[in-house]
């Protein structure tokens, strides 16, 4: 996993805690000489032990862990990004074309990235289908970012978010709605 969400999941923990968390989340998975860099990759084994120990010394889900830092990483990873996105884009828009600018640019600028594959179908105007494919089981983590990505949008109130499968599996399926 990219070095980038390590910094921003630390960045998440001082925010949301303090710094002695992060600390002792490093040290109490194991982790505790880590420095992430954002040029560098890293195991995914990392971010399984760094969240399943955050789990255990919070007392919240996994699951929901990978949610709430989904939604935490989209101001930056936009802002990685501006350069790709449409003025014109809305919530759905940017979702439907995620894996063919910001994905592909990863895997061509970071060949040992491996970001999931997101096979995204728009079914109307208002309603697409994400398919999630990846070996990492973070499903959860893509369902944050699409609340993320309509909170960045302003769109949060009017997006419904239903994963229709389990958000841990190598294959997670995402319904995104606009209501109006």
């Amino acid at each position: 996993m990219h070095g980038t969400i390590f910094t921003l999941l630390k960045r998440y923990v001082q925010t949301q805690y303090d710094h002695s968390t992060w600390i002792q989340l490093l040290e109490n998975s194991g982790l505790a000489a880590t420095d992430f860099d954002h040029k560098h990759v890293y195991p995914d084994e990392h971010m399984y032990r760094l969240v399943g120990e955050a789990a255990q010394m919070t007392g919240i889900p996994a699951h929901e862990l990978h949610e709430k830092l989904g939604e935490y990483l989209v101001p930056d990873l936009m802002y990685m990004y501006k350069k790709l996105l449409q003025p014109e884009w809305t919530t759905l828009d940017m979702l439907e074309h995620t894996e063919n600018t910001m994905h592909r640019q990863v895997r061509s600028e970071h060949t040992e990235n491996a970001p999931p594959v997101l096979n995204v179908t728009r079914i109307g105007p208002d309603e697409l289908y994400i398919d999630y494919v990846s070996k990492r089981r973070m499903g959860a983590l893509a369902v944050g970012i699409v609340r993320g990505v309509a909170a960045y949008y302003d769109e949060a109130e009017v997006i419904q978010i239903e994963p229709t499968t389990s958000e841990n599996g190598e294959e997670v399926r995402i319904r995104v709605r606009r209501m109006r």
